[in-house]
Parts: C-alpha cells; structure tokens; sequence
C-alpha cells in the first residue's frame, strides 16, 4: 500500500491494562500482528498488575463518545472490537455512538479479570444484552460469561449447547463459546455457532495462567473480519493466532499470570 492512501483500520471499545497483557494494550498489539492499524477509545483505565487489578477509574462518557466519533470520522474503520465497558452508562453511550455504525462488531462480553476481579457492574449486565448482544456480528463468551447471559449454570456439552442458542435469540450473528475454562481433559474446544452449524476448534491444553487471552483472541478476529475474511475463515485464523501466542507466552511480573507472544505469532 502506498503511503498516501488511506490503511484498513480496526477500533478496539476497551478498558487499558498498566500491566500491559490485556485489554487495549493486548488488543493493539493483536492489530499489528495481524496486518491492521489499530485504533482505542477507552471506556476505563485500571490500575493493575500480574497479580491483580487494584483500581479502576472510567472517563465521563462523553470523552468516550468523543473518542468514538473523531476515530470513525477520519479513519476506514473497517471492524469494531468491543470489550470492557464496566458500566450501564458506558455500554448506552457507545451504543450510540455506534448507532450508523453497518459494519462487523466483535463482542467480548469482559466481566471478570483473569485474576477473579469484577470489570462490569452487576446492573450493567441486562443493558449489555439488550444493547450491544443484537448489535455484534460475533459475541466471544468464556464459559463464566455465558452463564450470566444465558442466566444457567453449564454442567457439560448439553447445557453449553442450549447457552448458545439463548444468546443467538438475543440477536447476535453468531457465537464463539470459549472453551478454556470448560473441562474437556487434555484438550482446549472453543466452538462457533453460525446458521445452525457448530464448528469445533481443538488445541492441545497449556500448563498456563494466561492473561489477555479474550481481548488478543477478539481483536484478532475483528481483524480479520476487517480484511474481508469469511466469519469462519476469521475465528479460524484467530484461533490459530492465539495459540500461537501461548505457547510463546512470557512471565513479565511477580504474579504466575503470562502474558501472550503476540510478536512471535506474527500472522504471515
């Protein structure tokens, strides 16, 4: 591409990570493996670490709007990721600042740090499933998350099944059921469910704490759902790009959380 024409773009709707492992600083280095050019508008700003997150502060919803408004009017934004947006207001004004908004949302539905710490207030949760689930073209649960939306608890492969068809009568496009935190042995299953058809994605089980594994795997589909890519052809290469980057991860802090190789799963 030539200097002077414009890139494909990507906005990550996210809260910032001052440990750097998640959130908009993941997601950021997601894009640029990826081949797009990043951009933020962020919802809070945690004071956080590998070992947990200490404070969280959020900015007056009108800056958030602003972000919003001035990265849309000057860039091809091609995909929006959406992840932590820790309260109602927030989740109400991007959507909308979103409302003219007609191309692919990814929806990371960010409630609980990888630490245990709560990211999304409890009143919150019922303006995220009428706002902004019928708006995402993908919502990426992690087995918590999908029990709050569906309202169920999910005990084995039956209940995780009829969880993703709550959530698909909700409105959203499709539904990328996560499966770290689903015992399934010695084997990671994240599953997408799309016009009726559940497709499996099978990796080996890590001996890790990972951290930033949602936002990276999220931002990476919204990238490539930016590039044109098919839904599946996008979960696909993101998948594939997150494991990548875990069996490369790294131990920045004191913590036993790892943080994600995003450089050396560089997608070629």
């Amino acid at each position: 591409m030539e200097a002077n024409q414009r890139c494909v773009s990507v906005l990550s709707i996210a809260g910032s990570d001052s440990g750097g492992g998640a959130g908009i600083q993941a997601d950021l280095k997601s894009f640029m493996a990826m081949g797009v050019h990043g951009l933020t508008a962020i919802a809070a700003l945690t004071a956080q670490n590998t070992r947990g997150v200490t404070s969280v502060w959020v900015p007056p919803c009108e800056f958030l709007t602003q972000q919003i408004y001035c990265l849309l009017e000057d860039f091809d934004v091609r995909a929006i990721k959406i992840g932590m947006l820790a309260d109602a207001e927030r989740i109400r004004s991007v959507d909308y600042a979103l409302r003219d908004f007609t191309r692919p949302v990814v929806l990371d539905p960010v409630m609980i740090a990888s630490s245990g710490a709560s990211l999304l207030e409890d009143t919150a949760i019922s303006h995220l499933q009428s706002r902004l689930v019928p708006r995402a073209t993908l919502l990426t649960p992690n087995l918590p998350e999908a029990e709050v939306l569906a309202g169920f608890r999910i005990d084995g492969r039956n209940d995780l099944m009829r969880a993703a068809s709550v959530l698909l009568e909700r409105g959203v496009q499709a539904v990328l059921m996560k499966g770290g935190h689903f015992d399934e042995g010695q084997e990671v299953v994240d599953r997408l469910f799309v016009d009726g058809v559940v497709h499996e994605f099978r990796h080996g089980r890590l001996s890790l704490s990972p951290h930033g594994t949602g936002c990276s795997l999220s931002s990476a589909i919204a990238a490539g759902l930016a590039k044109n890519l098919t839904l599946l052809d996008a979960v696909t290469e993101g998948i594939a790009f997150l494991h990548r980057a875990l069996q490369s991860a790294y131990r920045p802090g004191l913590g036993d959380l790892v943080v994600l190789n995003h450089a050396v799963a560089k997608h070629h």
